[in-house]
């Protein structure tokens, strides 16, 4: 470790030494206790636009609802399970949980029952919260096999009782809650994270309360955020992102989160809250674009005028990467294009306060990064992952790149493996996954070094850029993790079916390529009548293809809706051992795929 990392890490350590959330909330509900923390549209008051409760409000439901779970049986070091979209409930049953002595957990709404069950057997969680009949649906495999559930609480029938019920213990018993607070270790668990794996069942990450307070302070410094801000929580709360930026973040600095539970109305809700900070996975970076272009597809008389305003915004971010240049003239032009057009676009859409905007979970197109700096706004590129806490590496005020994911955050070590895989090392680490000893120590080295599964470049300046995954990890471009094989098992399950590739890395959606099984389709087809001289012919056959139809439907209904296959591709040729697409032991090749039948795949999204 070097002595500026060092330094660096010595420093945040000191500051959140000792500390937990419960700490955390406490300071920022004493020095920002009057101002709005959350807002939602649930329950909206009579001449409002939102509901929102301040700091203080906040720590005292936060409270409320750790007494009920007390009362209810929940004891220290419980998992408490929330399903529910982003609303003010979500960030107080996790707040709750925490102040309980308990250990949060915010799970995908859209994961089957099957996958349900599987993490409700692994985390045994003592209370679960639900917001919809559909998310109580997806818990009923589980309510039938996992005995430590001991409620389940329907937010909008329940919720305002329980927190009655708990203000009433806490009034009962004065200190309880305190107490059971007090607990705490800055080790305990301050949520559990389940990732798709790519075996196919999910693994438990464990963030400790250490491991989030580092990297939030580490995450405010690189990205200049170290003021009360104004954003909007729209990406799942089981998405590290969400959490460091809408949950944990906030209670460290304060700030004003709007939480909106349909991701399709977030362009909207920029209109209406103006954040000074926004985060957007690079699917929604790519929707802003491709929809401001449409607007101005629309105006070819001002077309001229917007494009060289655009030039002058891009050369002047493009100046002010590590290695360019600011000139009078560069810094002029722009300042005419932002006082002519650029400014209104900006208003236009609700990004004319942003002064950090960020982008992660799957790699920003370079022409998407481009075409927001022609906008004048700086997309801060950040990389990492669950089982780091978050960004280990982020460009921002300090210094970026555009395609790049930016240099190592504070008081972390980033390097590179022999064979140009990305390891991390410092606090934010995951001590491991739960109950899964086996996949941690293949996570994390003897050495500390966590081992990300993707490959990277470093250049000369200290930028990471990230260019191939070891992992097979789909991550679409709406930042979902999809474990590819878990889908092409469950389509394979068809007898017709002999070997299925899905994609949808950096893509909005799963798709798939299909074949047929040379040795059963025949012979299947012989036994419908149907004639046919070849594979190819066979593959055109409208009953085999309504019979492959049924395979993706019946797989869909047992995968959560990121891992849908949304189109499908069914080849009239066979992969064998012999062939390109198969290695020797039968394993797919993906990149000789994509290559070969690219066509196909664009065809598919097309």
């Amino acid at each position: 470790m070097s002595d500026a990392v060092l330094t660096e890490r010595t420093r945040i350590q000191a500051e959140v030494e000792g500390r937990t959330l419960v700490d955390a909330l406490a300071d920022t509900v004493g020095q920002y206790g009057d101002e709005p923390a959350y807002s939602d549209k649930h329950h909206v008051p009579e001449g409002e636009s939102w509901r929102t409760l301040t700091w203080s409000e906040t720590r005292e439901r936060a409270l409320d609802m750790a007494a009920a779970l007390i009362e209810i049986g929940v004891a220290t070091g419980d998992t408490v399970a929330i399903m529910a979209n982003n609303r003010v409930e979500h960030f107080l049953a996790d707040m709750g949980a925490v102040h309980a002595a308990a250990t949060p957990m915010s799970i995908y709404n859209t994961l089957s029952p099957e996958q349900v069950a599987y993490i409700a057997s692994q985390a045994r969680p003592s209370v679960v919260f639900v917001e919809t009949a559909d998310h109580r649906a997806r818990w009923g495999k589980a309510l039938d096999e996992v005995d430590s559930i001991l409620r389940v609480v329907m937010i909008d029938e329940e919720w305002e009782a329980l927190v009655a019920a708990g203000a009433a213990y806490r009034a009962a018993n004065p200190g309880a809650v305190e107490a059971r607070a007090a607990e705490l270790s800055p080790e305990a668990p301050a949520t559990i994270l389940y990732t798709s794996g790519t075996t196919g069942n999910p693994k438990g990450v464990v963030l400790t309360h250490h491991n989030v307070l580092f990297e939030t302070v580490g995450t405010q410094e690189s990205s200049g955020l170290t003021e009360p801000q104004v954003g909007v929580s729209y990406l799942p709360l089981a998405h590290i992102a969400e959490r460091v930026l809408g949950l944990y973040g906030p209670q460290v600095i304060g700030g004003h989160v709007h939480a909106i539970d349909d991701p399709a109305q977030l362009l909207a809700t920029l209109g209406e809250v103006h954040p000074t900070m926004f985060f957007g996975v690079p699917r929604v970076w790519e929707k802003i674009k491709t929809g401001l272009s449409a607007k101005l597809a629309a105006d070819p008389d001002n077309r001229e005028m917007v494009e060289t305003a655009m030039a002058s915004a891009l050369a002047w971010v493009e100046a002010q990467e590590v290695g360019g240049v600011m000139t009078p003239e560069i810094e002029a032009a722009y300042q005419q294009a932002e006082e002519g057009i650029l400014g209104f676009l900006k208003l236009l859409l609700g990004l004319d306060q942003v002064t950090w905007a960020g982008s992660a979970a799957a790699p920003m197109p370079l022409d998407v990064a481009k075409f927001m700096a022609g906008l004048g706004l700086k997309v801060y590129d950040v990389y990492g992952m669950t089982e780091t806490c978050g960004a280990v590496t982020a460009n921002g005020p300090g210094g970026f790149k555009l395609g790049t994911v930016g240099r190592a955050n504070p008081g972390m070590e980033i390097t590179l493996g022999e064979d140009g895989e990305i390891l991390v090392r410092g606090p934010v680490n995951t001590p491991g996954y739960h109950l899964q000893e086996d996949a941690t120590r293949a996570l994390i080295d003897d050495d500390g070094w966590l081992h990300t599964g993707d490959i990277g470049t470093l250049d000369d300046d200290g930028f990471f850029a990230v260019v191939d995954r070891k992992k097979e990890l789909i991550i679409t471009s709406a930042g979902k993790n999809v474990a590819p094989s878990n889908i092409e098992n469950f389509l394979k399950e068809s007898p017709l079916i002999g070997h299925a590739m899905a994609i949808g890395d950096s893509r909005p959606y799963v798709v798939a390529i299909l074949t047929l099984d040379g040795e059963i389709a025949p012979i299947m087809a012989q036994q419908m009548g149907l004639e046919f001289g070849s594979l190819a012919e066979l593959a055109e056959k409208p009953e085999i293809r309504a019979m492959v139809q049924q395979a993706v439907d019946a797989a869909n209904e047992r995968l959560s809706r990121p891992e849908q296959v949304k189109s499908f591709e069914l080849l009239g040729v066979e992969w064998t051992a012999e062939s390109e697409e198969l290695t020797p032991t039968l394993k797919l090749k993906r990149r000789v795929v994509n290559t070969k039948y690219s066509d196909v795949v664009d065809r598919l999204y097309s």
